[in-house]
């Protein structure tokens, strides 16, 4: 027999948390299903050294603020995970873990989510799953043939791996100018990028970003200056590196050899370990049985509700799913309005 709920959510990360912190209030019998062992969704494997770019007063979920950082004013990666602990208890979310969703089915009731562990039904479900577990690397000429280490930004922990090395890191977001600010301490690092990445100055930080990035989607203020969540936050490290001299970038090269990398001008460089800042697709294999999934790897939605999938609803993987969604403060904001949608709808279905 299946465990029935209204509404089971999948993942147990930031958006997991915010959705479940409104859906505490609605008095429907909900459930979140989270993969990992303990609480901080993708937190727990972000770089040791990583600094949020927003301040803590900015990078809070629905109801209670994150404590100030004991630090810079960012942020670090513990003092996230610590704060995302102490929600979920505070909050005394229904939370199994870990318990890892394979498949979500459409049936007469509403949806059959089917976990490694066991088997729920519910009214309706929503996805929450993120993205880290997709990170994604560019196709490369030689790439498969190249016998340094690649490492995926995902699973970077720290500089110990590439003390003495020549390394390349490669994309131009925060991440990239993060870990490049971190390796080239103890390595001779390049940064690639494809284009000059935009450093924004040194007082605009995560707020500012947000703002300029949720005016422009929901095309409330087209005149508002342009810098996005990809531009390069001036955090403590990076501008310690930008004090070394060792913040500048190349253009990307042309192929792989062996060894390491042919550039666009025909010369080579023997490279000993690569690593990719280049981003994360969303993990949306669980919802394969309900045929939803575009070519492009991504749901339609109307909001954060599938076009062709009523009941089912999406939140946490990017701008795609909703304004900065897939930040601390964008996840409360979207399960705000998400969460009395999916009531209305259940009401609806209900008369």
């Amino acid at each position: 027999m299946s465990e029935q709920y209204d509404i089971i959510v999948i993942g147990g990360g930031q958006a997991g948390l915010a959705t479940g912190y409104y859906l505490r209030r609605t008095g429907l019998s909900y459930l979140i299903l989270d993969a990992e062992t303990l609480a901080g969704g993708a937190w727990r494997h972000t770089w040791n050294s990583l600094n949020l770019f927003s301040p803590a007063g900015y990078s809070s979920l629905p109801g209670w603020p994150m404590p100030p950082s004991n630090g810079t004013g960012f942020p670090t990666r513990d003092e996230v995970l610590d704060y995302l602990t102490k929600y979920e208890a505070r909050y005394t979310l229904p939370i199994k873990r870990p318990e890892r969703v394979t498949a979500v089915r459409k049936v007469a009731q509403g949806f059959s989510v089917e976990s490694d562990r066991a088997q729920y039904t519910a009214r309706a479900v929503v996805s929450a799953t993120g993205t880290w577990s997709r990170p994604f690397i560019p196709a490369y000429v030689g790439r498969n043939l190249y016998s340094g280490l690649q490492v995926h930004s995902a699973s970077y922990r720290n500089s110990d791996p590439f003390v003495g090395q020549r390394v390349l890191v490669i994309g131009g977001g925060n991440s990239g100018a993060q870990i490049l600010a971190e390796v080239s301490q103890v390595a001779d690092a390049k940064w690639v990028t494809l284009h000059d990445p935009l450093f924004l100055p040194d007082d605009v930080d995560g707020r500012v970003l947000f703002e300029r990035a949720s005016a422009r989607i929901l095309g409330k203020d087209l005149t508002m200056p342009q810098g996005g969540l990809g531009d390069i936050v001036m955090v403590p490290p990076v501008r310690e590196a930008r004090a070394r001299g060792v913040l500048t970038t190349v253009r990307p090269f042309t192929r792989f050899t062996p060894d390491g990398v042919v550039w666009a001008d025909g010369s080579e460089t023997a490279v000993d370990a690569v690593i990719w800042c280049t981003g994360f697709g969303p993990n949306l294999g669980h919802l394969a049985p309900l045929n939803v999934i575009g070519a492009d790897g991504r749901v339609e939605l109307t909001g954060q509700q599938a076009v062709k999938m009523p009941g089912l609803w999406l939140t946490g993987y990017g701008n795609w799913v909703g304004a900065a969604a897939a930040t601390l403060i964008g996840a409360g904001r979207i399960a705000r309005h998400m969460v009395p949608e999916i009531v209305q709808a259940l009401a609806a279905s209900n008369a």
